[in-house]
């Protein structure tokens, strides 16, 4: 196995939890290098973007299909801010989460953590940056608690 891919596998367990890795990255996925670093950018599989590994923190975000792949690997309700079914298609459409919105969150989540946005059905809605710990977004009536990456439709 390539040291690169052994690599952002250790990153992606450390940043999603244990396994995250091989979900998210199997053996034939392809590493966008960048030209004037050599380092990893961007992990694609089968020509779809799973995750950008951004060089300020050297963590993940995720693509909607990276968020899909986590989301069916851990069990409900991990990684995950979940918010009221009445607003699913704003948030699909990529608009940010507010507070007053979430209904239920991984209690692990911190501020700047990469989260999935689902609704009350656990339908994925949306990637994003938590910018609000897990109790902030449940107990605060304002403010951004997601700022969306991007959304399904979007």
């Amino acid at each position: 196995m390539d040291d690169r891919l052994k690599m952002i596998r250790v990153i992606a367990d450390y940043q999603f939890g244990e396994g995250a890795g091989e979900v998210l990255f199997p053996d034939d996925v392809e590493l966008v290098i960048s030209k004037s670093t050599g380092k990893v950018r961007q992990v694609k599989h089968k020509g779809v973007r799973i995750a950008t590994l951004k060089p300020d923190t050297g963590l993940f975000s995720l693509s909607i299909e990276g968020a899909r792949r986590l989301k069916e690997f851990f069990g409900y309700p991990k990684l995950r801010v979940v918010v009221m079914s009445e607003v699913s298609d704003f948030i699909a459409r990529g608009k940010n989460v507010f507070a007053k919105h979430v209904v239920e969150v991984d209690e692990s989540i911190r501020a700047n953590d990469e989260v999935i946005i689902v609704n009350e059905e656990d339908e994925l809605l949306a990637t994003g940056k938590a910018k609000l710990s897990a109790f902030e977004m449940l107990t605060f009536e304002r403010g951004v608690a997601v700022e969306v990456r991007q959304g399904v439709r979007k």
